[in-house]
């Protein structure tokens, strides 16, 4: 995996949530762009977590990207049909 094909993801607009595969078959979810951060031509990648930790990325084991479809976690609520007369 080269740094351009990640910038390419990471600094689309709008952004939208994507996924980093590893060789291994394990994941790992970039939700906002301010998360990850990486120097252009490095080989690691830092991911900042929710619980505050933070993963070092090997991009030499990155499998692919996946965009993610945006939406946030959690139930959606539905839409009322009560139209008032």
């Amino acid at each position: 995996m080269t740094t351009d094909k990640l910038a390419k993801i990471h600094q689309a607009r709008p952004f939208r949530p994507f996924r980093i595969h590893f060789a291994d078959g394990g994941h790992a979810d970039v939700r906002h762009p301010e998360l990850l951060a990486y120097v252009q031509g490095g080989r690691t990648a830092l991911l900042y977590t929710p619980d505050e930790q933070f993963q070092i990325l090997d991009l030499l084991l990155i499998s692919r990207l996946e965009t993610l479809n945006g939406r946030r976690n959690g139930p959606r609520r539905k839409r009322s049909r009560w139209r008032g007369k």
